[in-house]
């Protein structure tokens, strides 16, 4: 996943439960968005992931307690200007 990830993508946390290392609380909230500060090239203690994430909240996390969201799709409409009808005169 470290591959796919770099600065600025979104991810979804889907895993708040406490550190895995320590056993400390954390502050993060399962089915929030945040947005990637950094990704460190660091095997995580658990064994489970290569990479650790900065996301802004506590120091750097895990990866495996996100899920990396697509980025959204830009769409262009071609909208109609609406013009003015003709009268004809009677």
């Amino acid at each position: 996943m470290s591959d796919a990830l770099g600065p600025g993508e979104l991810v979804l946390c889907v895993n708040a439960a406490p550190n895995h290392v320590t056993g400390q609380p954390v502050p993060l909230v399962a089915g929030e968005t945040y947005r990637v500060l950094e990704v460190m090239d660091f095997a995580c203690p658990c064994g489970r992931s290569d990479a650790l994430l900065d996301v802004g909240v506590g120091f750097a996390w895990c990866q495996t307690r996100f899920r990396h969201l697509p980025k959204p799709k830009a769409t262009t409409r071609t909208r109609r200007a609406s013009t003015p009808k003709k009268l004809q005169p009677v």
